[in-house]
C-alpha cells in the first residue's frame, strides 16, 4: 500500500516500505500542472506504475484545504 502526505512543499510518499519525498517542481515538471491542480490520483501514477485508483481525484489544493 501506498501512503501520501501532502505539503505545500510536497509530497511525503511511502511505497513499499520506503519513505522518500517529491518536491513540488518534481511534481510540476512530472505532470505539465501548477501544484495545486494536481490530483492524488495524478500523484499515484507517478510513484505507481499500474496504481489500484480508488474513489474521486482530489486536487491537492482541495486535499490542503481540509
Amino acid at each position: 500500500m501506498t501512503v501520501l502526505s501532502f505539503d505545500d512543499k510536497g509530497v511525503d510518499v511511502e511505497y513499499e516500505g520506503t519513505e522518500f519525498r517529491l518536491e513540488k517542481a518534481l511534481i510540476e515538471d512530472a505532470t505539465e500542472k501548477s501544484y495545486p491542480d494536481v490530483t492524488d490520483h495524478e500523484v499515484l501514477q507517478i510513484v505507481e506504475k499500474n496504481p489500484a485508483l480508488s474513489g474521486e481525484p482530489r486536487r491537492i489544493r482541495d486535499i490542503l484545504n481540509t
